[in-house]
């Protein structure tokens, strides 16, 4: 959650909601973005 945090700047409380699942393809979503950020 906090590469999530990092990422998106959510706080905590934004996060608890969100099912595993979400969770886990934000956290995706994250790793594409930071590493499209690297790749420039």
């Amino acid at each position: 959650m906090a590469d999530l945090a990092t990422v998106w700047h959510w706080p905590l409380s934004e996060m608890l909601p969100m099912s595993l699942g979400d969770l886990a393809a934000w956290r995706e979503r994250a790793r594409v973005r930071t590493q499209a950020q690297k790749a420039s």
